[in-house]
């Protein structure tokens, strides 16, 4: 069919040379004074264009919803015949395809090529800025809008992240893929009471969803077109989906002036104040839509390779500029010690606060604090008896939770200084650690008998450490330890803890940057 339409005679109108572009979704014939697009028979779950009568019902779709922002160069939708072997549009015979129809747009007037010649001025994306505003703010909304959009983007995220895995090694680091997994969990969970606002205040409407460079046309004022019809999930979001597009778009063409003329006009005339604080979110969303649909080329067979080669440089591209927005909210981190009275579980947590800037939270204050007592008064109590009974270490563990909730919240990162020697306190961090969007990790401490016993003699000896742990501690504890076997995923970090602690320091770091690099900077 595609051949068919690539011969001029195959159009009611003068034609000249046809010329064919496509993307992982369309075919685009250019043709004289018109351009078809038609959709191609595919599926990717979050479009599915699989049947003639979707393919139909969608290209009158993209027809109304396009006339919004672009309302002369939509003419409607075309059937594509076949009659006598031949395709061809309109004429006669069976009806096997449908286009549509558009007036062609003057290919130098794209903004993308008059960039690419440097003819872009600041002036002329505070145009674009202004008649994005107009249209956001008559863009359809409502209360039922508003609470889908805000389920309908997070949907997408976890629907990105699924759709990206098949990629890691291709066109996206594994390094990558972890960087933008934390920052997702940590956006949404550290910027629940903002999201739920945007809610309320309706700033999830019907937008374009698709705001490239490339789709805007600098001819009779602004033209800007092809906008997401195919998915209500995708063009049912937050306003910022738009702007933060567009910039991101902007920066991945080298013209972050022009990104920051944009916005700044944006933020300028529109009357929403809080715009700025998902709008770096909306740009790293919007660059991982881009790697994964320009990664989706590499498996398509009809692709010329070349074009499949430049595919895979652009989603490589995306993916870094991902990255890069998601330095604007480094997902904090939980880490817990593990390991029984003398592996040195305090000194490391020390160590690890000095290279880090955590916080740490040590369970020997924090007890002693509850029982109203001062941290450097020793109480050598028999084991689970007294300050040390299991009902005051419960309260003692829940009171280092409660400490770090805030913190991690604020995003900053944070050690729990404790034994964590039951399977049911670690699965208590670990969910804290869930909740606020922070990652999570297990430091557990291995340490011979021996070498235990030596630096429990040297403290009580010295008597300046804050722990009342002695041998015998020790020994009761060695026997109900159960070891934190249930932590995966690359979270549990072991250490030998008879090596020097800054032997030790180094090895955790290692460990913590695999489980989130954007987590640990370490001095």
């Amino acid at each position: 069919m595609i051949q068919d339409l690539l011969d001029p005679r195959a159009y009611p109108h003068p034609a000249g040379k046809v010329e064919l572009i496509q993307t992982h979704i369309s075919y685009v014939l250019l043709a004289g004074d018109y351009a078809y697009k038609i959709k191609k028979p595919v599926n990717f779950g979050f479009l599915n264009f699989s049947t003639l009568s979707r393919r139909r019902y969608y290209c009158h779709k993209e027809v109304k919803l396009n006339t919004r922002l672009c309302s002369d160069t939509y003419l409607g939708v075309v059937p594509i015949r076949q009659s006598g072997g031949r395709h061809s549009i309109g004429g006669g015979g069976e009806t096997v395809e449908y286009a549509v129809h558009m007036r062609r747009l003057p290919e130098g007037r794209m903004m993308n090529r008059l960039m690419d010649r440097g003819e872009v001025t600041p002036s002329m994306v505070e145009r674009v800025a202004d008649k994005l505003v107009a249209f956001h703010e008559k863009a359809e909304t409502s209360p039922r809008i508003a609470r889908y959009g805000d389920w309908a983007i997070r949907y997408n995220w976890r629907e990105n992240v699924g759709q990206w895995t098949s990629y890691i090694g291709r066109t996206i680091t594994r390094e990558q893929d972890r960087i933008l997994r934390a920052y997702g969990e940590a956006f949404f969970k550290r910027k629940a009471a903002l999201l739920q606002r945007r809610v309320v205040e309706m700033r999830i409407k019907s937008v374009h969803a698709d705001l490239r460079s490339d789709a805007v046309c600098f001819v009779n004022g602004i033209c800007i077109f092809d906008c997401v019809e195919f998915n209500r999930r995708i063009s049912l979001l937050d306003v910022a989906r738009d702007t933060g597009f567009l910039e991101m778009d902007l920066e991945y063409r080298g013209r972050p002036d022009l990104a920051r003329a944009f916005v700044q006009r944006y933020m300028q005339v529109a009357a929403d104040s809080e715009h700025r604080e998902v709008l770096d979110f909306y740009a790293c969303y919007s660059a991982c839509v881009r790697g994964k649909v320009e990664a989706f080329l590499l498996d398509e067979a009809e692709v010329p390779e070349r074009r499949r080669n430049r595919a895979a440089r652009a989603s490589r591209r995306y993916f870094e500029l991902a990255c890069r927005y998601a330095e604007s909210l480094r997902p904090a981190m939980l880490v817990i010690t593990c390991g029984l009275p003398g592996s040195g579980k305090s000194t490391l947590a020390r160590a690890l606060a000095e290279r880090t800037g955590f916080e740490v939270i040590s369970s020997d204050v924090v007890r002693k604090e509850l029982a109203g007592i001062e941290p450097s008064e020793h109480h050598y109590e028999e084991y689970r008896r007294g300050i040390y009974s299991p009902d005051v270490t419960e309260r003692t563990y829940s009171g280092m939770m409660d400490r770090a909730r805030p913190l991690l919240e604020a995003g900053r990162s944070v050690v729990l200084d404790a034994a964590f020697l039951r399977r049911r306190q670690r699965g208590q961090a670990r969910r804290l650690a869930k909740e606020m969007g922070a990652q999570f990790a297990c430091v557990q401490l291995e340490a011979g008998d021996e070498t235990v016993r030596r630096r429990i003699e040297r403290r009580v000896a010295s008597g300046g450490d804050v722990s009342d742990a002695r041998w015998e501690t020790y020994v009761a504890q060695k026997r109900r330890f159960q070891r934190p076997s249930e932590v995966v995923g690359g979270r549990l970090i072991m250490v030998d803890a008879s090596r020097p602690v800054a032997s030790q320091a180094k090895a955790v770091l290692a460990g913590l940057r695999r489980v989130s690099p954007l987590s640990v900077r370490s001095g």
